[in-house]
Parts: structure tokens; C-alpha cells; sequence
């Protein structure tokens, strides 16, 4: 008799290509499907015109512009024409800007129960609100799954998120993750799946499951996953695509590492608190504070379902004149749905912004709030200046909360809100926009690949066999994020497809002289503490420090994502092994570090100036130790 399974072990089993399912263990998956943003995907592109096959290999590869819309000189539009080149030449399908932001447009298009999905941005997991086993990574990992090859990744435990009642009142689902959030904390889900079941799964539609599984990307869990069911059926039916369901559940004895209760029934609406996703504080303790601006949108919660209730609130109603309200559909579906039901008039008569389709102001592009400001977000980060004005205060909270801190101008107590509005259900017909998705020609191999002067070709990096010698050219503290490495907004951005430009801001809004140290140490070293490297999937913040002779990092502990990144582009992760040693050192020590002795998951000394020896240990693979001694992961790939 098989072995009972749960719901993340039966689609690995599925995909398994290498390894075992044993927690910890490296394992190899089978990619179904891939997704990249303009952000990120001129260089996952190429990184995959370096590896020199003709044609992608997946089942489904998607390119689309969602983050650099803002197209103020040639660098955006230039890196848009690139892609949408690539993605002709190659077999992919292309999402020109202003369509949709990635994470919905695949949820409504291409997301499929069961399927294994990776993409170059940390909320790739989004399509778990389908059933579908969807992992955010770097860009060369995507660009890999393209080529065919397995993507690796240590095999995560399971963590059963048991949902029992039904939300009430003006809680949401937007309440449910910031809850985890807070309980759970943003290292919380490193190295785990967060699989949803219990009575409480029947009670969210897909959109809301979505929301979910797109936030727990803050927990730092691998993914976030949702059986497939009545709900997963009933939405691929309204976005025209029944034949795409199947249905996928846990089997009735599965087994887990571990469990979380939560009882939706009691949750009432919650804010993620300045300046990290789970400083979790109840709306009605911050009822009097003033918000300066209202933001609704970003791939967490813009979608059909979210827009509607904002506008049902707001219908008849003006927003207070000093509160500012940005509103943006999360795609041109959305906007055609709240078009047809006649639902932009209140959200345009109660005096929002209607925005593009896109990110925005989620990642800084637009819609920056007033120094100092109080801003109430539906976005999943709120770190420090990611906002775009350094000293703005942002809380994230569902659209329901922004829509109401909008009318009042504050905070205000929920019991004061009176009746919520009824759950918003797709309509039965929903307008498709698949038209307006670019699909490849049968044979690519004509096509001229056009590129403008800001995509610089890739560098390719030195390896290393004897010892790593260096000063720590920074020191940073706990719950270091990608945006602090390298940071976001509209003119950074830009210059995505070029590294040595790119270069320029790392660590730019930690320490402003960090570049120029690096460069007259001539590349050196990064002491860091917990969780070095959360957030955002950017491989630039790997590989534009390496770019500047970083050679290692060595911290407490590490993010996922970003520690996969370290190894792709040859930067050596090495962990305290007594976390009190991190007090002992200091930016501007000198280190010595016998990295051609290191051996896979074995502690060696860090030669200190002066003779004190500080341990140090690892968690990498022997295959991993062999493509940071290489120089990278395309070095690896160019020579097999």
C-alpha cells in the first residue's frame, strides 16, 4: 500500500528528477512552467542566450513587463523591445507592458493545479492559490528550467496550515497571512511549505487563496500551496479554462513536520506595522492616527474581488481631502470587469488615482508618499524607503482597511465601519485578454534579437582554489533585505541589464561610501546577521556586489532565495558558527579565509588580523561548493 502524502509531497514525487524526499536533502524538480518580470528577465534572458540552446524547453516560459513601465528615456523601452525579440526567437510568450502584473495575469491565464512553476520574483508563489507548486528563485535558476535542466533546491518539510470557521465581520483574507505573519514571524517559513487544509479552505474563493500563498513569500516558506477543489473549479471555469482543473488534495492520512491552527472565525482586520512585514497590530489600536495616503493594488491585492469591495465602499462617498488614494488593477481584465459593472465611476467619483496595470508604487515607481507620511498599503513589503521616500511610515492591511482609512483620513476603530460588503464573486462571464499576449512563432530561428545600449553583455567571473584573503567592507545587522543591498524605484531599476551601472547603488541606502570602499579595498567581504538577504528574488543583489569583488558573506543566517543566488554567481555563504563572534568582529578586519579547504556542511577557522580565529560552517552541497570554486553557475553550465 502507498505511502499517504501530502498534497506538496504528491507533486514533487511527481517531479522528482533527483534525490530524495527527505527534508534537508537536495533534491532536482522537473519544471512545467516559467515566469519572468521586465525587472528581472533581461538578465535571466541573457543568462539564457549564454547557455546556447535554440529554443526553450518547458511546457509554458512567460515574459512579462510589469515593474519598469515608467518609460522616461530609451532604457526601459529598449529592455521591453529585447525581451519581447527574445521571446519570439525563443518560444516564450510575451505580456507587453501595461497588461497586468505577472502574478495575476498568470493566475487568470496559465496557472495550473498540480503543475511545478518557477519565476524570477519572490511572489511566484502566488499561484498556489490554484494548487500549482509555484517557487520564486534567482534569474539564472529560471533561465536554467528553461534550458531543460532540473531546478535544485533542498527538499522543504511541510508545515499543515489547519483553517477552521469562516471569516466575519470586515476581517479578509488579507487578515489570514499578516496573522501567520505575526505568529510566525519573516524567517518563520525558511526552508518550509506552507500547505492549507482544513473546514476553513471551502470558505476562500481563489483570488483569496491567492493573496495567501502570494504573502507568504514574507515568511520566507519555499512556497504556499492550496488543495484544488470546488473553488479552483468554479474560477478556472469563469476565467475560461475548465479543461485546465483537476482536482488535488492531501491523501486523508497524510503527514506533516509540523502544524499551525488558525481559526478564520476570530480574526478581525490587522496592519503589518513599520517597517517589516510581521510586526502584526490590530487596526482598532491604531484608530486615530492619520494616513496621509491609501494605496490599493500590487500582486497581492488587486485583484477583481479586492477592487470591487473597495469601490462598494466608497460608492457615494469622497475620499478626505488630505488623504491621497492610489488605486491599480491588478490586470486589463480587472479594469474590463470594474468597466462592465460600472464599478470605476464610485472609485473616480470618490476622487482615487486610477494607475496603470502594473507594480508601481509597490516598488517605488510612482505614487511616493509625503515625508513623514502615514501610508495604508495593500502590498506585501513595507521595508525602510522601498516606498521611495525614506522616512514614510507604511502599513500594510487589506483593501477594505486602505479603502476606509481613505474616507476617514485615519485609523479607525472597525467596530465603528458598519457593514461590510458582500464577498465579491467573479461573474460568470469574464472578458478574456488573451489577445493581447504576444504568442511565439512556430520557428524563432529568423528572428533578430534587438538591443539597446544600456543591455550590457554578462561578465563572466574567476573562480577560486586556495585561500579567500579580504577585509569586511561592511557590517549590517539582522533582517537585511534585498532592497537594502540593492534597492528599488524608477532610476535604479533602469538599469537592470546593465551591471557595472547597476553597481553604483549597492548598499547605497545602508552606506553611502560602500562602493568606493569596496573598489579601494579592491573587493572584500560582508559581515551580516539573521536572515541576510530576504525579500525580493534580485539575483543584482548577488551579482552586482560580486561585480565589486565581493567574495563571501558571512552571517548568521541566511534567505533562501538569495543564498541560491550567493552560490549562482560564485559568492561563498559561510555561517557563524557561534553567533556571539559577530559582535567580536568589525568592519575593516582583516580576514584570511582557507576556502580551498572547505568541505560541504564541515566548520573551518577565519584567520582574523592579529591571530584570533573565528569558526565558521556551511550548508552547502558538494555540487554547490564546486560551482562557487568555479566562479558561478554559467561557468559550470558553459563547460559541461
Amino acid at each position: 500500500m502507498a505511502k499517504a502524502r501530502n498534497l506538496t509531497q504528491k507533486i514533487i514525487a511527481q517531479h522528482l528528477v533527483s534525490g530524495k524526499m527527505t527534508p534537508g536533502a537536495e533534491i532536482g524538480l522537473r519544471i512545467d512552467q516559467t515566469l519572468t518580470q521586465d525587472a528581472t528577465g533581461t538578465m535571466a534572458y541573457l543568462q539564457f542566450e549564454a547557455i546556447g540552446i535554440p529554443r526553450v524547453r518547458t511546457e509554458l516560459s512567460v515574459s512579462y513587463v510589469d515593474h519598469n513601465t515608467l518609460q522616461t528615456g530609451f532604457r526601459n523601452p529598449d529592455d521591453h523591445r529585447y525581451l519581447r525579440t527574445i521571446a519570439e526567437k525563443y518560444g516564450i510568450v510575451f505580456s507587453p507592458a501595461g497588461t497586468g502584473i505577472c502574478h495575476q495575469l498568470h493566475l487568470e491565464n496559465f496557472a495550473k493545479p498540480g503543475k511545478t512553476l518557477i519565476g524570477s520574483d519572490s511572489h511566484t508563489p502566488t499561484a498556489g492559490g490554484v494548487g500549482a507548486l509555484a517557487i520564486g528563485a534567482g534569474g539564472l535558476s529560471v533561465a536554467l528550467a528553461m534550458a531543460g535542466e532540473a531546478y535544485m533546491l533542498p527538499m522543504p518539510k511541510v508545515v499543515r496550515v489547519n483553517l477552521t470557521g469562516a471569516l466575519t465581520g470586515w476581517a479578509s483574507a488579507k487578515d489570514v497571512i499578516l496573522h501567520l505573519l505575526g505568529k510566525l514571524s519573516v524567517k518563520g517559513g525558511v526552508g518550509k511549505v506552507m500547505e492549507f487544509t482544513g473546514p476553513g479552505v471551502a470558505t476562500l474563493t481563489v483570488p483569496e487563496r491567492a493573496t495567501i500563498t502570494n504573502m507568504g513569500a514574507e515568511l520566507g516558506a519555499t512556497t504556499s500551496i492550496f488543495p484544488s477543489d470546488g473553488q479552483t473549479k468554479k474560477f478556472l471555469s469563469r476565467m475560461g479554462r475548465p479543461e485546465d482543473f483537476v482536482a488535488l488534495a492531501a491523501d486523508p492520512k497524510a503527514t506533516y513536520d509540523e502544524e499551525v491552527e488558525i481559526d478564520l472565525s476570530a480574526l478581525e482586520p490587522l496592519a503589518a506595522a513599520p517597517h517589516m512585514p510581521d510586526r502584526m497590530v490590530r487596526i482598532k489600536d491604531l484608530a486615530g492616527m492619520q494616513v496621509d495616503q491609501a494605496a490599493i493594488g500590487s500582486c497581492t491585492n488587486s485583484s477583481y474581488t479586492d477592487l470591487k469591495a473597495t469601490a462598494e465602499i466608497l460608492k457615494g462617498k469622497r475620499i478626505n481631502p488630505a488623504t491621497d488614494l492610489l488605486i491599480a488593477p491588478g490586470s486589463k481584465q480587472v479594469l474590463k470587469l470594474l468597466t462592465a459593472e460600472g464599478l470605476l465611476d464610485p472609485l473616480l467619483d470618490a476622487g482615487a488615482r486610477i494607475l496603470e496595470c502594473a507594480c508601481g508604487p509597490c516598488i517605488g515607481i510612482g505614487g511616493s508618499p509625503v515625508s513623514k507620511g502615514v501610508c495604508a498599503r495593500t502590498f506585501n513589503r513595507n521595508f525602510e524607503g522601498r516606498s521611495g521616500t525614506q522616512d514614510a511610515q507604511v502599513y500594510l492591511v487589506s483593501p477594505q482597511t486602505a479603502a476606509m482609512a481613505a474616507l476617514n483620513g485615519k485609523f479607525t476603530d472597525p467596530a465603528t465601519w458598519g457593514t461590510p460588503p458582500k464577498k465579491a464573486e467573479l461573474p460568470k462571464r469574464v472578458p478574456s485578454i488573451r489577445q493581447l499576449f504576444v504568442f511565439p512563432p512556430q520557428d524563432g530561428k529568423d528572428v533578430e534579437i534587438l538591443r539597446g545600449p544600456n543591455i550590457v553583455a554578462l561578465e563572466r567571473f574567476s573562480g577560486f582554489e586556495g585561500k579567500l584573503e579580504g577585509t569586511i567592507a561592511l557590517k549590517v545587522g539582522d533582517n537585511i533585505t534585498t532592497d537594502h543591498i540593492m534597492p528599488a524605484g524608477a532610476a535604479i531599476m533602469a538599469l537592470r541589464s546593465n551591471i557595472p551601472a547597476i553597481s553604483e547603488h549597492v548598499f547605497t541606502k545602508v552606506d553611502p561610501g560602500f562602493v568606493a570602499r569596496i573598489r579601494s579595498l579592491g573587493g572584500g567581504f560582508i559581515l551580516g546577521g539573521e536572515n541576510y538577504g530576504q525579500g525580493s528574488s534580485r539575483e543584482h543583489a548577488a551579482l552586482a556586489p560580486r561585480h565589486l569583488g565581493v567574495r563571501a558573506v558571512i552571517v548568521k543566517s541566511l534567505a533562501r532565495i538569495h543564498r541560491a543566488n550567493l552560490v549562482n554567481f560564485g559568492i561563498l555563504p559561510l555561517l557563524l558558527v557561534n553567533k556571539d563572534d559577530y559582535e567580536t568582529l568589525a568592519e575593516g578586519a582583516a580576514l584570511t579565509i582557507p576556502a580551498g579547504s572547505l568541505k560541504p556542511g564541515k566548520p573551518i577557522d577565519i584567520l582574523v588580523e592579529g591571530g584570533a580565529k573565528v569558526a565558521v560552517t556551511n550548508d552547502l552541497t558538494a555540487k554547490e561548493l564546486e560551482i562557487i570554486q568555479s566562479g558561478g553557475l554559467l561557468n559550470t553550465v558553459r563547460l559541461s
